[in-house]
């Protein structure tokens, strides 16, 4: 495009920032066109603020389900950010010249339709006929970077990059350069075919605006068009009469965001994306300082400081020699100032004494950093943007926002020292908006085990701010203008859904632990419609167990559970009523009964206001049936045993009638495996049990014997080394031993006697 001035760039390049600002000093244009998506114009205003500070992205997604999205981060040393703030400080007009966003989201949305329809071919077609097809489908097609990382001989295009072109010493060379970069990658990328279609597209349409620019009265030596250098080639040709075709387009909002440099380094939305945005800023703030050796200085200091937090000795001698060292290593690799992979090599070496793992926390932070943007309050946000915020701020939840997780402790009773409701409440507050979040699906704040013996006022969090919760906010205004609407629909779309009544049972559980009654009661209609259908002991007992959770939570959460409790009696009812039947099953089948049998149990410990006898009942009838599974008969008698249900007298009963002669090894070990699961520490008191043991597997002939074994080390395979030293000392007192010689003889040759013992059962056959 005759006269027109191109400066390709690399969109995350230091150099090519510092470099297209003197360019831009020397050439004054009337107009700078910046290779992004021509709506994104609006957020201008808010780019330039001195509130807003990098990095930060614009984000762009769909207005239909399923949301699509598309992203573009800016780091302070992003070329394109610098032509906006160059243009900015000097008056000059700026247009973005690429596809609108929603064009983007069209193609973006196509290419994932078309792979889920050759996934979806290939699925349904015969492997047989179609072997061609499906070796066209799975045939790797190397990627344009992987070809240019053989070609470079640096090991990677990032160094590659690094040592032609960061460290160029002024802009003619980085110009040049990048545009002989540029048509190098742009000639690789042909022998692939890579989104030649969407690149021709884009090329066409960016030239069209370029053309309008011209047309429109501006001469084209006073145009500056910054874009990738790639496109340097595709964007100087003008055909006059080339005429752009209708844009697919699906409809779209676009947003700013803060965005961190932990994810710019692993998603930038750009193969030309560095790995490094803490190293690049390092080199930024080089170049701006006229110093080509601050990078390599600031890295390897950083180093040094981070080792010495960390508790290891890092002197500032060691410091000086890595840099001598990197600078040997920079001329060996025909560099002229040291590049990353030659400071990490030297850092590796002088700092961490060979070892990368005692750098490896120091070497990430200097590199990647935890750097995260800031954007004015209310910029370029949707609603429910700027109602997180609002909530972040008003639960003084902002210190939270961080790359780096957090842990908070949650206290959900009231504070009676507080001097308003608001600061009385303010951990429950905190905890029903976390939830929230926990619902919409957002990676903002992870739900951690209490460190308070599960005590009901008691939460633990874990917090880490990354930009992909900013995603999932986004696509929530969807749902809802709040976080409060978004997961109310989340909850009711996922009552709708649902395929099992636990599942309902869970949405009422999030939705008084969300503090949203109406949600609650939604579901709860919705449970008692699906609890007059026929469901499983393992279902019911799933279900159960949420309820439960939900009234042993009511009081503590202000929620009214009156609601529940019906439903959870006639559940539990039902429970007790099927589940001798449901005991009539294999042993692969059985874990599932015997943690839905532990989940019924705990529910009735819980929950004063359900029948106890009918629990006991059914226990009792579990345990005493011979035609059930006797991993689960055993599990029975060991509650009945836990809850007093079951005297000393009764155990010898049972112990002696189920380790018998007369019953099969694998049924009766089976039985003693079950009677392990639950207070172990009372069993093991027991000396009359492991007395009926002991007398049991002495009756056992060899083949009985190895068939017993395996029930038995299945058995005992968790219980802890203190737990079997017991369990010896008391087999020393049966056989009139030292106990404590016995625990010492056993432990030490068990490993041995096991391993001997299961490769005597290698060819065994177990009937099974």
């Amino acid at each position: 495009m005759s006269g027109v001035n191109f400066f390709g760039i690399r969109h995350l390049s230091p150099s090519g920032a510092f470099y297209l600002r003197e360019y831009l000093n020397e050439t004054r244009p009337e107009l700078v066109m910046i290779e992004a998506p021509s709506d994104f114009e609006d957020t201008a205003d808010d780019i330039v603020r001195k509130e807003t500070k990098p990095p930060f992205a614009i984000l762009a997604y769909t207005q239909n389900v399923p949301v699509r999205t598309i992203l573009y981060p800016f780091a302070e040393y992003s070329p394109e950010y610098q032509a906006i703030m160059w243009c900015n400080e000097n008056n000059v007009e700026f247009r973005f010249m690429d596809l609108p966003s929603g064009t983007f989201l069209a193609l973006s949305d196509k290419r994932i339709r078309e792979a889920e329809q050759i996934s979806e071919d290939a699925e349904n077609d015969d492997i047989d006929d179609n072997a061609d097809e499906q070796d066209e489908i799975t045939e790797h097609k190397p990627d344009v970077y992987e070809m240019l990382s053989e070609k470079s001989g640096d090991g990677s295009h990032e160094t590659f990059w690094e040592r032609t072109l960061e460290q160029c010493e002024n802009a003619e060379a980085y110009h040049e350069g990048a545009n002989l970069f540029g048509a190098n990658i742009r000639e690789l990328s042909e022998k692939t075919g890579y989104d030649a279609e969407e690149t021709a597209l884009r090329e066409m349409y960016m030239r069209s605006v370029i053309r309008n620019a011209v047309n429109g009265g501006i001469s084209p030596e006073k145009i500056v068009v910054v874009t990738g250098a790639y496109h340097v080639e595709g964007l100087g040709s003008w055909d006059t009469s080339e005429e752009l075709s209708e844009l697919m387009s699906l409809p779209s909002l676009h947003t700013l965001m803060p965005y961190s440099y932990y994810r710019l380094s692993t998603r930038s939305g750009y193969g030309a994306g560095n790995k490094a945005p803490a190293y690049y800023e390092l080199i930024w703030e080089g170049l701006c300082r006229g110093d080509r050796m601050y990078a390599a200085n600031a890295y390897l200091s950083k180093i040094a400081a981070k080792t010495r937090e960390s508790g290891n000795a890092a002197s500032s001698a060691q410091v000086i020699e890595g840099l001598r060292l990197a600078g040997s290593l920079a001329k060996m690799r025909g560099g002229k100032i040291p590049a990353l992979r030659d400071l990490r090599d030297s850092a590796e070496t002088c700092i961490g004494e060979g070892s990368f793992a005692s750098i490896s926390i120091a070497a990430a932070d200097a590199e990647i950093g935890t750097k995260i943007g800031e954007l004015p309050e209310g910029v370029s946000r949707t609603s429910i943007q700027d109602d997180f915020y609002r909530l972040l701020k008003d639960l003084k939840l902002e210190k939270y926002r961080t790359v780096t997780a957090q842990d908070l402790k949650l206290d959900l009773r009231e504070n009676i020292r507080a001097g308003s409701e608001k600061s009385a409440f303010l951990d429950l507050n905190r905890s029903f908006f976390l939830h929230k979040l926990r619902v919409l699906g957002l990676d903002f704040a992870r739900w951690a085990p209490s460190s308070q013996d599960n005590a009901t006022w008691s939460e633990a969090w874990v917090i880490c701010w990354t930009p992909e919760s900013e995603i999932v906010l986004v696509e929530s205004a969807l749902k809802g203008d709040t976080v409060e609407l978004a997961a109310s629909f989340q909850l009711k779309e996922t009552v709708e859904q649902a395929g099992e009544m636990s599942v309902i049972a869970g949405a009422i559980e999030d939705a008084f632990c969300c503090g949203m009654p109406a949600a609650a009661g939604y579901a709860v209609s919705a449970l008692q419609a699906a609890a007059v259908d026929a469901v499983s002991f393992e279902e019911l007992a799933k279900t159960a167990f949420r309820l439960s959770n939900v009234m042993s939570y009511g009081d503590i959460r202000r929620a009214d559970c009156s609601a529940v409790e019906p439903i959870l009696k006639q559940l539990y009812y039902r429970a007790c009523l099927i589940m001798s039947g449901s005991c009539v099953c294999n042993d692969d089948a059985s874990k599932a009964i015997a943690e839905a049998i532990n989940m019924l149990n705990s529910v009735e410990l819980a929950q004063g206001f359900l029948d106890t006898e009918k629990w006991i009942s059914a226990l009792k009838e579990v345990s005493s049936r011979d035609d059930l599974n006797t991993r689960l008969s055993g599990l029975a008698a060991a509650i009945l045993l836990e809850r007093g249900q079951m005297t000393n007298d009764e155990l010898k009963t049972e112990v002696s009638r189920r380790l018998s002669k007369g019953v099969p090894a694998d049924l009766g070990a089976g039985w003693f495996e079950g009677l392990t699961l639950k207070n172990r520490y009372g069993l093991i008191a027991r000396l009359s049990l492991w007395e009926s043991l002991d007398e049991y597997l002495a009756s056992l002939d060899d083949e009985e014997f190895k068939r017993a074994l395996v029930f038995l080390r299945r058995a005992f395979a968790d219980f802890s080394s203190g737990e079997k030293d017991s369990i010896a000392e008391n087999l020393g007192e049966i056989w009139g031993l030292n106990g404590a010689e016995v625990s010492e003889i056993v432990n030490a040759q068990l490993d041995t006697a096991s391993q001997e013992q299961i490769a005597e059962l290698s060819g065994f056959d177990f009937d099974f």
